[in-house]
């Protein structure tokens, strides 16, 4: 089967009009236009102004993200200082605490040992006195028994205790 071609014109004019043609095709366009115009348009700038209202949301709560984080790294950062600023005082305040329990403690330690040395010096003195009348003592009651063999005799207790007596204040005497 073949399709006939159809021949142009050749004698018509690219510049003719033809009116019905150009009528209709005018006529089309408008109520095109028109029912564009009220139906799609609105449509469309519907679209666009949605789209243009949620960019605007998005870039407020954006900037109030931005604006909240900026706050919050200023808070913790201010938190950070202060915490700091806190630990310092509290390792300050040990040092100071743990200075004056040594203080105190050489302080009583101190005390202490001079009431131990005092106790011992007391003690000496004691133990020094108590031997040294021991020692008075029996030194007398030595003396008495040469004596009285170098006398031959017997010296009562009562004569012996006036010569223990007798001698223990020379003896104090000549210290």
């Amino acid at each position: 089967m073949m399709i006939p071609f159809i021949a142009a014109d050749t004698g018509a004019s690219p510049v003719d009009v033809q009116l019905l043609t150009l009528g209709t095709a005018l006529v089309v366009f408008v109520i095109f236009f028109l029912l564009a115009a009220k139906f799609v348009w609105p449509q469309i700038l519907k679209g666009l102004d949605a789209r243009d209202q949620k960019l605007r949301s998005d870039l407020d709560s954006a900037e109030e993200a931005r604006q909240q984080a900026n706050d919050a790294l200023a808070q913790y950062e201010a938190e950070l200082v202060k915490a700091r600023t806190e630990a310092g005082e509290m390792i300050a305040k040990a040092r100071q605490d743990a200075k004056a329990v040594a203080e105190e403690l050489r302080a009583n330690n101190t005390r202490e040992l001079g009431e131990i040395k005092q106790a011992a010096t007391a003690d000496i003195d004691a133990a020094k006195k108590a031997a040294i009348g021991e020692l008075h003592a029996q030194a007398s009651t030595l003396a008495v028994a040469i004596a009285g063999k170098i006398l031959d005799r017997e010296i009562s207790a009562v004569d012996q205790q006036a010569l223990v007596n007798e001698t223990l204040a020379e003896m104090a005497n000549t210290k």
